[in-house]
């Protein structure tokens, strides 16, 4: 059955045998990932973490720690071009038949890749690739990626990989350039994926991120929050805050802000180096006083509220009155 794109706001009584369609796929897909999850798992590498039971992105992290402690402070970080996109069907399907025999279920894992998208009532028939979104397409990528593991087991490198998230860590700048120049032509040629060469490198590994952390210069490296992952979370609360001008400011922050909060906290935990974090407070709470000098709006309601938040009359009037915008006011 082919992976259906559809809009939420679109999903009405007409919509309903849609919706049934994409409800069954699921089913279908969670019934086979229970059958395959328990056959693959156990034979899987302690060095993948993506999508695997017990086991997380926090692991896969602590775990590259520990590695660049142990003074492997180079890293060659590979990044697979399109990889959901690119999987070689009959290649994943040979990887699957090595310990699923039941032809039943081999058919319906190849019906499952092949079925395509629908997109606008057209289906496009998929040559390669697995579809994404639902819970059977990483199981699929562990099993195809489970080669590489292996075949970085058998060289014995110290890596982490989280689904097509991978990266190996070295002692040198050589034996690194070797590493991504060999593993980039057993993925070409052994899996038929491209390495994307622009965004793979070898680099120090303060100087890379992984998963969303960074870690600092030091012989006992610290972790902390990459750079990139606040510039992400920045995007995202620009739009949230957008959205939030005409809203009661306390509802907004207690029912939209606070969750999306937590949850980046709750990822982030690990981190060491807490200055971002004290960057960041300051930064959402001026954002805040932008949107409260918004509604404020007239200059005698910004007077009277400046006022009641402990400014004299003159210094809120002149606040008030100074034609500055709300980032400047607020700060």
């Amino acid at each position: 059955m082919p992976t259906v794109r559809w809009d939420l706001k679109e999903a009405t009584g007409e919509h309903w045998p849609r919706i049934k369609g994409e409800l069954l796929d699921r089913l279908i897909q969670q019934a086979l990932h229970q059958v395959l999850q328990p056959v693959f798992d156990p034979y899987f590498s302690d060095s993948s973490y993506g999508f695997r039971p017990g086991r997380s992105a926090h692991h896969a992290v602590r775990n590259a720690r520990e590695y660049v402690a142990s003074g492997r402070s180079w890293v060659v970080d590979m990044d697979l071009e399109k990889f959901f996109d690119r999987v070689n069907h009959d290649i994943l399907m040979f990887r699957v038949a090595r310990r699923v025999k039941d032809r039943r279920v081999l058919g319906l894992v190849r019906r499952y890749l092949q079925a395509g998208v629908m997109d606008g009532g057209l289906v496009t028939r998929s040559a390669e690739g697995t579809p994404q979104g639902g819970p059977l397409s990483p199981l699929l990528s562990n099993i195809l990626l489970d080669d590489l593991d292996k075949e970085l087991e058998r060289r014995g490198h110290a890596f982490c990989r989280y689904a097509d998230d991978c990266n190996i860590y070295v002692r040198s700048q050589r034996a690194g350039e070797r590493v991504l120049a060999s593993v980039s032509r057993f993925l070409e040629r052994g899996l038929k994926l491209n390495v994307n060469r622009n965004k793979s490198a070898v680099d120090r590994s303060w100087k890379r991120s992984f998963l969303g952390y960074s870690m600092t210069y030091h012989k006992q490296p610290r972790l902390k929050v990459a750079p990139k992952s606040v510039a992400r979370f920045k995007a995202k609360l620009r739009i949230l805050f957008r959205q939030g001008r005409g809203c009661n400011l306390g509802r907004f922050i207690q029912e939209d802000l606070m969750p999306l909060i937590r949850g980046r906290l709750n990822y982030f935990r690990l981190a060491e180096v807490k200055g971002v974090f004290e960057e960041l407070d300051g930064w959402i709470r001026r954002k805040l006083r932008c949107i409260l000098w918004r509604q404020w709006k007239r200059t005698f309601t910004r007077t009277r509220n400046l006022m009641k938040r402990g400014l004299s009359e003159a210094r809120a009037w002149r606040s008030a009155t100074n034609g500055r915008g709300p980032w400047w006011n607020s700060g």
